[in-house]
């Protein structure tokens, strides 16, 4: 209900100039002020009249006025700027520090808010507002698309940040971490970022020249080369591991648990690694190159590559199989670029002040092809179709930090459909069915 207050003031969903206190004196607000999302009063620098008297501080909201009390609000210094307490039920009265009596107005939530929110919440299909999005405005959906893209480059830079902090601010490291996650498609994402963390990288980059020493040192950091068959290959890679294990004072990732069941064999751990350890030794300072590269078709060629001859024929150690190149499909780069790159480019460029990295990695995304998942297809069938991947990763956006926790509140289409009167939800109702 406090999020529905929250609501109904930000948007003036009430008629700012017939409020009174809750002591009858008469008030006009003028600007309801900025909604505030870190600790202290909800909305800042809100101004209103009280009798005709101007004033100007901050607003704070609770569904019951004695929660300004549960909460200690009374003896916190930061809530003495509040200068109205916005509540639902005034069962109690509010205090300052120094013991000044704070205003109170009961606020209202109109009927059709109240009918249509609890609608969303009760909805049995998903998502709640799907009898909605085929009567939107083009102009709107482009707007608020436009907006979850640039939400999820920062909510993925912020997530970046906390990689730097493990890799001391080193960005090829962080690079190498990130594409190594998105190497494992979904399925061994979180196994390959666990081996990339435990890969000493500076020691790797000595023996960068050898890609027979550098799958010996990536298979055996994942834990794959415990094979006791008699693939001499194997034997080779397992000795030399041994090796290096001894050289650089290293262990296997305990952690590391690889899937296999119900995947297909190109997808398989081996043959990923196998991809990653040959890109990583032609690649020579591969996030320089990366965040050099202007055009698309450059980027897929630098991440385009195969894998040892050894791999021609296996899909997994020591199993031989028909003869079949191992190289990276473009559905898969594309991935990579999707997930990877963009990303860089728009965390890089913020780092950097370089606007022009930050525009090519939202040019990128739309000469991008839209993701083919399950989340495309939910919101297919609800009449939204993404044109490009900007626009596929502003729906999973939209999925995940709004429609599964129920954020209907805070989204532009939420935002649609709770201000509808009873009129036009009887006008949809009637053209379902």
């Amino acid at each position: 209900m406090e999020q529905l207050l929250h609501y109904t003031w930000k948007h003036k969903l009430f008629l700012p100039q017939s409020l009174q206190t809750t002591d009858g004196q008469n008030v006009e607000i003028i600007d309801v002020g900025l909604a505030n999302t870190d600790a202290g009063p909800d909305f800042f620098n809100a101004k209103m009249k009280v009798n005709g008297v101007m004033w100007a501080g901050n607003i704070e909201i609770h569904e019951h006025a004695s929660d300004w009390q549960r909460h200690r609000h009374n003896e916190d210094p930061l809530y003495d700027s509040v200068i109205l307490h916005v509540v639902s039920e005034a069962d109690a009265e509010t205090f300052r520090t120094n013991g000044e009596k704070i205003p109170q107005i009961l606020l209202k939530i109109p009927e059709n808010v109240f009918a249509n929110y609890r609608k969303l919440l009760q909805e049995d299909r998903y998502p709640a507002c799907h009898r909605l999005l085929p009567q939107l405005p083009r102009l709107l959906m482009h707007g608020w698309m436009a907006r979850l893209q640039i939400e999820r480059f920062e909510m993925k830079s912020r997530k970046l940040t906390e990689l730097l902090k493990h890799c001391t601010q080193n960005w090829e490291d962080a690079f190498f971490i990130t594409l190594a996650r998105n190497f494992g498609f979904g399925v061994n994402g979180d196994a390959f970022e666990m081996w990339a963390r435990s890969l000493p990288l500076r020691a790797v980059d000595k023996h960068r020249d050898s890609l027979f020493q550098i799958e010996a040192i990536f298979f055996g950091q994942a834990g794959l080369l415990d094979f006791l068959g008699e693939d001499e290959y194997v034997l080779r890679l397992a000795k030399e591991y041994q090796y290096l294990k001894h050289k650089f004072q290293i262990d296997a990732h305990p952690e590391c648990r690889w899937r296999f069941l119900r995947m297909r064999p190109n997808n398989f751990p081996h043959v990923r690694l196998a991809q990653l350890a040959c890109l990583y030794h032609r690649s020579q300072g591969l996030f320089s190159q990366i965040m050099e590269a202007e055009s698309l078709q450059e980027v897929r060629r630098i991440l385009c590559g195969g894998t040892s001859e050894y791999w021609t024929t296996h899909y997994s150690l020591g199993i031989s199989s028909s003869a079949r190149p191992k190289s990276l499909s473009k559905a898969s780069i594309d991935l990579l670029i999707i997930n990877t790159v963009v990303v860089f480019l728009y965390a890089y460029g913020l780092h950097k002040g370089k606007d022009v990295l930050c525009r090519r990695a939202g040019a990128f995304l739309e000469e991008l092809k839209p993701e083919n998942n399950y989340i495309m297809r939910m919101w297919a069938e609800c009449g939204v179709k993404a044109t490009h991947a900007g626009d596929s990763q502003a729906l999973i956006q939209l999925k995940k930090e709004y429609c599964d926790p129920k954020k209907c509140l805070y989204c532009r289409i939420g935002y649609e459909f709770l201000k509808q009167k009873n009129q036009t939800d009887n006008a949809l109702c009637t053209a379902e069915r």
